[in-house]
């Protein structure tokens, strides 16, 4: 196997992904890695040549920045399946499994494409096949797939018309939800357009909106303010983790609930508080295309079982 990525960001390394020696494994000792997509970040497990069962116990613990590692997410590699070159399973901070992460997408692709020296790769997850190819520049591209918009696959409990719909919140009279949108991109996203975002109630309504009963599955809530025809800014808050410094999926759902509101076009640059995304509602099949960094911050090893009983 071909060393990938270096514990020094952007250089190379001499060593395979965790996991993929058995003397990584030691005792109760589990090799991880620390990575990141803008700093969405996460703590990656390689569970394709080793036993590795995790829960919403053991994942929580992982993801507590206090007593654990620490991250947004919990990722774990597992063998291909459905003709894919690999399984990526979804913890979020909460322990709760979810079906997508665009930024670990990135970051996964950018592992196992310098593994196997190629140039694409295949991934599947709980929210659906994921094609990866290599942007150059340690930059990587994800076919998110086609977004859903009809009410019924968001999930959403009440039928609307996901383009423009007046949701209600307890304690909240904010002109955005006048006007919300909805999309899936394998995962559910609320999308409340802002005037300014830096004066939005990310935290408070973000919070009070993933919980709604409109949402039976709970849902990502993103803050979009248009910048121009080909550019939003984007704050979210994420499903079971809080506001993140990037979500991938949220920039892709911002971006098709813009186009679809007529207040940009279908290629616009994303700038979240990590950094920025480059992202396409491609014409020609309907797919969503999303480009950006993964980055390596660390490698290390963690005692799960210790974790847990803190």
């Amino acid at each position: 196997m071909r060393p990938f990525l270096s514990e020094t960001r952007g250089a190379a390394v001499n060593g395979a992904l965790a996991g993929a020696d058995a003397s990584a494994y030691k005792m109760t000792m589990t090799a991880f890695l620390k990575m990141h997509g803008l700093g969405n970040d996460f703590v990656v497990f390689d569970a394709r040549n080793h036993a590795f069962a995790l829960d919403a116990i053991s994942a929580r613990a992982v993801a507590d920045r206090h007593t654990g590692v620490g991250c947004d997410q919990v990722i774990v590699i597992e063998r291909a399946r459905n003709g894919a070159d690999a399984f990526m399973r979804i913890f979020n901070a909460d322990g709760g499994e979810v079906e997508s992460c665009g930024n670990a997408a990135r970051c996964v692709a950018q592992l196992l494409m310098n593994e196997e020296e190629i140039s694409a790769i295949k991934l599947d997850t709980v929210g659906g096949p994921l094609t990866c190819t290599s942007a150059g520049s340690g930059n990587v591209t994800v076919d998110m797939g086609a977004p859903r918009t009809d009410w019924r696959e968001i999930p959403m409990a009440q039928a609307v018309d996901t383009t423009s719909f007046a949701l209600q919140v307890a304690g909240f009279d904010d002109r955005m939800l006048r006007a919300a949108a909805a999309v899936s991109m394998g995962n559910p996203h609320c999308v409340l357009f802002a005037a300014d975002i830096e004066k939005a109630p990310v935290e408070n309504l973000g919070a009070a909106i993933e919980h709604h009963p409109w949402f039976p599955a709970r849902t990502n809530v993103v803050f979009a303010q248009k910048l121009s025809d080909k550019s939003l800014r984007v704050r979210v808050w994420e499903r079971g983790t809080g506001v993140t410094l990037a979500c991938g999926t949220g920039a892709c759902a911002a971006v098709v609930a813009a186009y679809r509101r007529g207040l940009t076009e279908r290629k616009a640059d994303v700038l979240l508080d990590g950094g920025k995304l480059w992202i396409e509602w491609r014409e020609s099949d309907g797919h969503v295309l999303m480009t950006g960094p993964a980055t390596l911050s660390y490698r290390g090893e963690a005692d799960i079982a210790s974790l847990v009983r803190i």
